[in-house]
């Protein structure tokens, strides 16, 4: 996270929400290294969440946030990182992931750099606002907040750019990438479709038993799991024997049984 700041973000005036967004204005503004901005924000925002929330907020957050400013001022006033490009939109592209990784990293711990975290948590235990809609407000804020400052709204479209990048990325750490297919097939040919499956593809199917709700029509929906590759084979099967067939294919995390290796031996 300190790198995408020193190296990605802060260089073109790229704001992507939150405490080290703001931290990277007024760097900006004032010259005030970024790492000690992100501390004098959250050391009060710590204190207070102690007092609300307890100790959920202990060890783990002052690491975070204490590591996160330490190694931001580390970067970039001690050994004096170089920027990578000058290119907004790259910038905003590979300091968003960077960002996202690090944040991802973090939240699949359990653990918090402080920040916007901290009056999420407050707002949500208040119920004051969900702390998924504080997380939104506080980034527009910031976001915009930046755009004002540095006169121009592309410095805003840019940071909402970022900000859009880390979120799928610590959304990609948290869950993984989707390796495998669920496949839901609906068709009145349930018997010859599976047969096929069984016959060509060499997978596994379930039958689920439903019914229409208009219709009142029961059907045997198929369940099946296969492989990113299998998709075109299995969709090939299905239209051939049913052009009609409704088919809905969705994004699998983890797949736990014969055929599939577990999550953390695919690479």
């Amino acid at each position: 996270m300190g790198l995408s700041l020193v190296v990605f973000l802060s260089p073109n005036k790229i704001a992507a929400g939150g405490v080290s967004g703001l931290a990277v204005v007024i760097n900006h503004l004032f010259n005030i290294p970024i790492g000690l901005i992100m501390l004098v924000f959250n050391i009060p925002l710590f204190l207070i969440a102690l007092k609300v929330l307890g100790k959920r907020f202990g060890i783990r957050t002052l690491f975070g946030m204490i590591s996160f400013s330490l190694f931001t001022d580390f970067f970039n006033n001690v050994l004096h990182l170089p920027v990578v490009t000058e290119n907004p939109l790259l910038a905003s592209l590979y300091g968003g992931l960077l960002l996202g990784v690090g944040l991802g990293i973090v939240f699949k711990v359990n653990g918090s750099t402080g920040g916007s975290d901290i009056v999420a948590q407050i707002f949500s235990q208040k119920r004051i606002m969900t702390a998924g809609n504080t997380f939104i407000l506080i980034d527009f804020l910031v976001i915009s907040f930046a755009g004002v400052c540095f006169r121009g709204v592309e410095y805003a479209l840019w940071g909402f750019i970022a900000l859009y990048i880390s979120s799928k990325v610590i959304d990609v750490i948290i869950a993984g990438l989707g390796y495998a297919k669920a496949s839901l097939i609906i068709s009145d040919k349930s018997e010859e479709i599976k047969d096929l499956i069984f016959e060509k593809m060499n997978r596994g199917v379930t039958f689920l038993k439903s019914e229409g709700a208009y219709s009142h029509i029961k059907r045997d929906v198929i369940l099946c799991i296969v492989s990113r590759r299998e998709v075109a084979k299995l969709s090939e099967i299905v239209k051939s024997t049913d052009p009609d067939a409704f088919v809905i294919i969705q994004e699998v995390h983890q797949v736990l049984g014969k055929g599939f290796k577990p999550r953390e031996n695919i690479v």
